[in-house]
């Protein structure tokens, strides 16, 4: 299933966040402008597709256009071998 990631808020209970959560969490900027690349710039956006194939077209070739880009922006998540470091 999906996972909706949130801050913790005053009405909400606390529960245990994992930890490649929290770190995608302190990314959320990042990732919500790879978003609005997708939507405005390639427009991988809701348009009326009269077919499935119409729509699966439109999202690969995005898709496409989004990985012969040279500026995408990145996310530097620490390896394992860190992530056990800090952990210990």
């Amino acid at each position: 299933g999906i996972d909706l990631i949130t801050t913790l808020r005053r009405n909400m209970k606390p529960q245990i966040m994992a930890l490649e959560d929290r770190l995608l969490l302190r990314k959320r900027a990042v990732i919500e402008s790879i978003h609005n690349i997708w939507k405005s710039v390639l427009q991988i956006d809701h348009t009326r597709h009269r077919s499935l194939d119409n729509f699966v077209v439109n999202l690969l070739a995005g898709l496409v256009a989004y990985c012969h880009r040279s500026d995408k922006p990145t996310i530097s998540l620490p390896d394992d071998s860190t992530r056990q470091l800090v952990l210990a």
